[in-house]
């Protein structure tokens, strides 16, 4: 088992944690550190390309996905060798701001109706994928990555486990509605 850390030109002191853990676990952790903020998608793709598993997860550090799902994600897939993902989703948007909810139900609606790929309401980044589905998703070089397409389009057999909603247990959310939309 490997972690991989992405180090998206973070202001804190997240380099220095990752250097510590790197030094502690070396046979366990890797990270990237990305000289600027490159945004999401460029630390997403950049942590696929890394990854060397033959089940990968991609997660956020800020714990609003729950890590203890993993176990069960990776029975999900021990138990239907036709899979090739376990996607997380929110099953609600509770403690979610009344109007992004309303343009993220929207977004999801309009996406769906002009679209053939289907894009599920509350689909987080949190998956486990298999190594076949990783190198799928890495043979397309789109330049302007948007991953929740990429990893429905791809086609691989996935199914979804749903939780509720959660609170970040650390910091605080730079992505504004703006930004969202």
């Amino acid at each position: 088992m490997e972690y991989i850390f992405i180090n998206d030109g973070s202001k804190d002191r997240t380099l220095d944690t990752l250097r510590k853990l790197y030094k502690e676990y070396p046979d366990k952790v890797r990270y990237l550190s990305f000289s600027r903020n490159f945004g999401k998608e460029a630390g997403l793709y950049a942590g696929l390309k890394e990854a060397k598993g033959s089940l990968v997860t991609v997660m956020d550090v800020d714990l609003q996905d729950p890590p203890e799902l993993l176990p069960k994600m990776i029975k999900m897939l021990e138990e239907n060798k036709d899979l090739d993902c376990i996607w997380t989703r929110r099953g609600d948007r509770e403690g979610e701001p009344v109007i992004r909810s309303f343009f993220a139900k929207l977004f999801y609606r309009l996406v769906n109706k002009i679209d053939d790929t289907e894009m599920v309401d509350g689909a987080r980044d949190f998956r486990l994928m298999t190594r076949q589905m990783v190198d799928g998703i890495l043979e397309l070089t789109e330049y302007n990555r948007f991953s929740k397409g990429i990893f429905s389009w791809v086609g691989f057999n996935t199914e979804y486990l749903s939780y509720g909603n959660r609170e970040r247990v650390v910091g605080a959310t730079s992505w504004s509605f703006w930004i969202l939309y």
